[in-house]
């Protein structure tokens, strides 16, 4: 059994078919079929299938759509429902109130809520019409450097049928080093190449990126249902239950058929190590006026994901020899707006726009693809984005000094009272246990199973299969370290803050010894571990391809 790699070869790579790669491969086949180009080139995707991985609120401002793709409704764009307005709330244990004021970038009337995933797989029957090669379930798991040892020259597969014990299997098949004249990398937020990259090369942002957790549901309601009477179909809430010190929120859009995306999403850089964001959600859901809208639905459609808002000035260095990189994996996310798919496909498309002044000079060098980051500094996502470029630093702050950075950036075009706000790695901000705390009960009302359901249940909502018998994707470097000094000052957030319930702490009845027992089969790929570990002592990495998630609604 041969455990040489084969490879092949193609003039440009995407790797991720996310909004900002396929995005880049239509721009880019647009121009080599503008310019006469003969460009082979390949997009892979971890998830089994393409939008498999994809999830998100989502609302979509259409202006990079309109530009890549005119007639994208002729054409059959996915879109669920137009935005008919906005609607903000501040929910109190109890009551809700409605803010008499929505910030200019939360007016979103005219925009179109829609299905990442459905969306993702429309964006990429295009790509492919254009002659672009898609390959759903190739996990990109090793960077393969050029000889200089500082350019990228492709990306190596995983290999498959890989055992418990690291040998291969009767089904062994060693993954492909796919070798290209540039690799674009759009993972999404916490990639672990891109995490690779960034510790080799040296090509960090200015500031620490920071994200937030968000868990997501599609819930299918009675035909008779709030929506039915009210005016506002995009409806966003601050407060309950996170309070005004952490950041956070929650949403309700509607969709198609009697369903709502409803979703929570909690900051990473909060300090309370017994907090956990899946209760947090579940607390939002019973509140009585989100309650009210949802009553009598059953949730159809599971999720969790990570969001890097830490904007502009986390956004690393753009290009190297032979790669780029772009959408969330280059942290290009409008926190402000809540929103990351518009920008993702701009970066994406600039990036297009780099690779085809490259393939006519026949330059990949550093140099050359520096094109990418002069287009993004004249395009309005730089605008965008730089406006937004404190905004993270500010909501990280307690109340009520964060509300007069946020008024001081709202109204000087981003700038505050001072440019580049510190701003602490998410890892770093766990405060220890308080002798006897211990972790809030939902005391609201108990999982029915049907509306109100718990992490393992969703687990199975979400799809989430992996093949059993390979090695753990999650690296656990000192599993002594997570039964000692981390119980013993943060009592193991790890076992709050991930959604599918990977991460458990099993006592010994005989001997009172404490173990950690995991459950990578339930891991949603969100990467909240990776983030928020307080002594980075988990990694994620990619497990086998096509493993994970299942989103079809998502």
């Amino acid at each position: 059994m041969s455990s040489e790699h084969e490879s092949m070869e193609v003039d440009v790579l995407f790797v991720g078919a996310g909004p900002a790669c396929l995005a880049g491969a239509i721009r880019l086949m647009q121009l080599a079929g503008e310019k006469g180009l003969n460009l082979e080139v390949a997009v892979i995707e971890k998830g089994a299938e393409i939008g498999a991985h994809s999830l998100s609120g989502a609302i979509l401002n259409p202006v990079a759509l309109k530009e890549l793709v005119p007639d994208f409704s002729a054409r059959g764009c996915p879109i669920e429902t137009t935005v008919r307005d906005d609607e903000i709330y501040f929910l109190s244990t109890e009551k809700a109130y409605r803010i008499p004021f929505v910030p200019s970038y939360l007016e979103n009337q005219g925009y179109y809520i829609i299905s990442l995933s459905r969306y993702c797989r429309w964006l990429a029957e295009i790509a492919e019409g254009l002659g672009v090669n898609i390959l759903p379930g190739f996990a990109g798991k090793e960077v393969l450097y050029g000889a200089d040892n500082a350019s990228i020259a492709g990306v190596r597969t995983g290999d498959k049928g890989i055992g418990k014990d690291g040998l291969p299997k009767s089904n062994y098949e060693p993954g492909v080093d796919i070798l290209a004249k540039v690799t674009v990398f759009g993972e999404g937020a916490r990639g672990s190449l891109m995490k690779e990259i960034t510790g080799r090369l040296g090509i960090s942002g200015l500031m620490p990126d920071v994200f937030e957790t968000g868990i997501k549901e599609i819930i299918e309601l009675p035909e008779n249902n709030y929506f039915a009477s009210s005016y506002g179909n995009d409806l966003h809430f601050l407060g309950y239950p996170l309070g005004m010190n952490t950041p956070g929120g929650g949403f309700i859009y509607e969709m198609k058929d009697n369903q709502v995306a409803i979703g929570y999403l909690t900051a990473l850089s909060y300090e309370d190590p017994l907090l956990d964001p899946y209760d947090a959600f579940i607390r939002f859901k019973l509140h009585p006026f989100v309650s009210g809208i949802i009553q009598g639905g059953k949730v159809i459609e599971q999720g969790a994901r990570t969001v890097a808002i830490g904007g502009f000035h986390a956004m690393p260095k753009l290009c190297v020899g032979g790669g780029l990189f772009v959408g969330a994996a280059a942290a290009m996310h409008n926190a402000p707006a809540l929103k990351g798919i518009h920008t993702a496909m701009k970066s994406g498309m600039l990036a297009a726009e780099a690779i085809g002044h490259a393939a006519e000079k026949g330059d990949y060098s550093a140099e050359t693809l520096n094109r990418y980051a002069e287009l993004f500094e004249k395009s309005w996502l730089h605008a965008e984005l730089i406006e937004g470029r404190n905004f993270s630093a500010a909501l990280s702050k307690k109340a009520p000094i964060k509300f007069f950075h946020l008024a001081a950036q709202y109204l000087n075009e981003g700038l505050g009272f001072r440019d580049r706000l510190p701003l602490e790695e998410d890892c770093k901000t766990l405060k220890p246990v308080k002798s006897g705390a211990v972790p809030l009960p939902i005391a609201v009302k108990r999982f029915d199973g049907i509306l109100v359901v718990d992490k393992l249940t969703g687990v199975y909502l979400s799809k989430t299969l992996h093949r059993e018998d390979q090695p753990s994707h999650l690296v656990v470097h000192d599993t002594e370290l997570c039964v000692t000094r981390c119980y013993e000052t943060y009592q193991s957030p790890c076992t709050r803050f991930c959604p599918g319930n990977v991460y458990e702490i099993r006592v010994d009845e005989k001997t009172s010894r404490k173990e950690l027992k995991l459950n990578p089969s339930n891991c949603l790929h969100c990467k909240t571990c990776d983030v928020k570990d307080p002594f980075r002592n988990i990694t994620w990495t990619c497990p086998e391809g096509g493993d994970g998630p299942g989103y079809r609604r998502g």
